[in-house]
């Protein structure tokens, strides 16, 4: 279950040095607040896209407003929020900031039997942090500069992290490859707290349908776990995205995840609603956000 294995990674971890372990758990819970994404995570767009890739496309919105609520099933008990927003800095391409955090509720401490003392246990991670994009050519480049706490009960662990992305479209809009890190702070190639995510999305087809331009894509990603999916798009208004994500296990091999998104174009909002289908009997988890973007 992932919440009992968020726990039990945290407190192994705990037997290694505090802050190395805190910050392992900290990558995990946002692993968690992940499985909502119908995109693979390098090629997500939008503002609060950036705590996956900081690379977004340019906007010629003056102002750029998102934010996204996470819910995971009982079983795992982890509620999620992210915030961002972005303006245009002239020549410098466009600046913003992003807020994010993700934790466990109702775990309580026990003492010497497994009746609950009342106390709360906290278990949480949140990043704080300044981003940048800019288009290269056609080529969009971004970096996220961000502080992260994590804590689990009474012991804590900051950080800070320095992400770079890069988005590159190939033959027109035929082709996109994307490429990000996440949460990198040092340059081992094993440590457990950070992540790097690829992926390529390529048009399969493009035309009228009734009065509306219908886009069909297919993308593959990997990051910790691998996906592939298709989005349709429907006149630059409504979009479907579906992503059927393999991730692997310790015990019990790897499964199968399928994450469904739709997103609606209202004036100058955008509504996201994305769930996945869960594994093992756990349940689904849900994303709801919005965009704003004001001209």
């Amino acid at each position: 279950m992932q919440r009992i294995g968020v726990l039990a990674l945290g407190l192994l971890l705990l037997a290694a040095p505090r802050a190395p372990a805190q910050q392992a758990t900290g990558t995990t819970l946002w692993r968690v607040a992940a499985t909502t994404l119908p995109v693979p995570a390098a090629l997500t767009l939008g503002p609060a896209a950036v705590m996956w890739n900081p690379a977004q496309t340019q906007d010629s919105a003056r102002l750029q407003l998102a934010l996204e609520a996470i819910q995971t099933p009982a079983a795992v008990d982890a509620t999620g929020l992210i915030a961002a927003f972005r303006i245009p800095a002239g020549s410098i391409g466009q600046l913003g900031l992003v807020y994010g955090r993700v934790g466990l509720s109702d775990i309580t401490q026990t003492v010497d039997s497994p009746d609950p003392t009342g106390t709360s246990v906290p278990v949480y991670t949140f990043a704080l942090g300044g981003t940048w994009s800019r288009l290269i050519g056609p080529t969009s480049v971004g970096a996220t500069l961000a502080f992260h706490e994590t804590r689990l009960d009474l012991a804590r662990a900051d950080r800070w992290t320095l992400d770079v992305g890069a988005s590159q479209p190939l033959l027109g809009d035929r082709l996109r490859v994307a490429a990000a890190t996440h949460f990198f702070s040092s340059l081992k190639t094993n440590d457990p707290a950070q992540d790097i995510y690829a992926g390529i999305e390529g048009r399969i087809w493009r035309g009228p349908v009734s009065t509306n331009r219908v886009v069909v894509r297919g993308r593959y990603g990997i990051a910790f776990g691998h996906g592939f999916g298709a989005g349709v798009e429907v006149a630059k208004t409504v979009a479907l995205d579906l992503m059927l994500s393999r991730e692997g296990g310790y015990s019990d091999g790897a499964h199968w995840r399928p994450v469904a998104g739709l997103w609606l174009l209202i004036g100058k909002y955008r509504v996201t609603l994305a769930r996945d289908a869960g594994v093992n009997d756990l349940g689904s988890s849900y994303r709801v956000g919005v965009d704003m973007r004001f001209r």
